[in-house]
């Protein structure tokens, strides 16, 4: 019982399948309430496109997962023993069969629903596969990728829906200044082992000032793109008021970056990562209230 347990929650953990249900989460709020705010919730519920092509992305991310934690194992020994030894409960090649299959039901899904989101999903896999195999140890290269991959589902249906606005569009750069940074600070958490495996990243390439450095000017970006979209609406809604308490978490952020406390790094990151969560609940609370209220 124990050694099937193991194997379920290795492979759980393997596919990252709770970063996954997050994302999905995620996705589902933004295009509600902010791709397709016209749209009634009768006809969001029965839009089985929408649903399909959501769907699609679930088993392409988890794919994803898998593929990366595969190329990833050996850092990973280091890096995240007691995972790794879950996963160890069950064979690599099971991990790989999984990813084959995943991928090949998400494009007969894709490929039922319309050509150009066949085209859309194939083209998603390979990035996802590329990263993985190569773009995940060349230099910067591989923060913006894994970002770009983390937010690629959302620009899928910003361009479904045609939602191109100055809102959306600030929006995005502020989510995705914050993911790199959060990137870039787990990477200094991880930056022996990257070295030692040949993963080319801003910590073990540069100096700690000059990662600091880069941090620090991340935030003050994302400081100032909340200071753009609070000066365009207002102190009005839910959302603009998580981007004003956004600036105090920024300087907070700057202030952890610049300590040199042994735990400083890692209390940043979940921070940071915690802040990302209640950006996605603040947008659902906004939705709700700007169309019920």
């Amino acid at each position: 019982m124990f050694y099937r347990i193991s194997q379920i929650v290795g492979f759980l953990l393997g596919a990252r399948v709770f970063v996954t249900l997050l994302l999905t989460f995620a996705l589902y709020v933004s295009t509600f309430f902010l791709f397709n705010q016209e749209e009634s919730i009768r006809n969001f519920v029965f839009d089985f496109k929408v649903h399909g092509i959501i769907f699609c992305t679930v088993l392409s991310i988890l794919a994803g997962g898998i593929i990366n934690q595969f190329y990833d194992r050996e850092k990973d020994q280091l890096t995240k023993p007691f995972r790794t030894r879950l996963q160890s409960f069950l064979k690599q090649k099971y991990f790989l069969y999984v990813y084959l299959l995943l991928n090949l039901f998400s494009l007969t899904i894709a490929f039922l629903i319309s050509p150009r989101v066949f085209v859309f999903f194939l083209v998603y896999q390979f990035l996802m596969w590329f990263y993985s195999h190569k773009l995940s140890k060349i230099l910067i290269i591989n923060n913006l990728t894994f970002v770009s991959l983390t937010l690629y589902p959302f620009f899928g249906m910003l361009v479904y829906y045609q939602t191109f606005s100055m809102k959306v569009f600030l929006m995005a750069v502020y989510i995705f200044l914050m993911l790199l940074i959060i990137d870039i600070i787990k990477d200094t958490l991880t930056k022996n082992a990257d070295k030692v495996f040949g993963y080319f990243t801003i910590p073990n390439t540069f100096s700690a000032k000059t990662t600091k450095s880069v941090i620090v000017f991340l935030l003050v970006s994302a400081q100032f793109i909340s200071a753009l979209i609070i000066a365009r609406k207002g102190l009005h809604g839910i959302m603009t008021w998580y981007f004003a308490l956004s600036i105090f978490v920024q300087i907070l952020s700057v202030y952890l970056v610049l300590n040199k406390t042994k735990n400083s790094k890692f209390i940043n990151l979940n921070i940071l990562r915690i802040w990302i969560l209640i950006g996605i609940f603040a947008m659902l609370a906004n939705g709700v209230y700007l169309k019920y209220f």
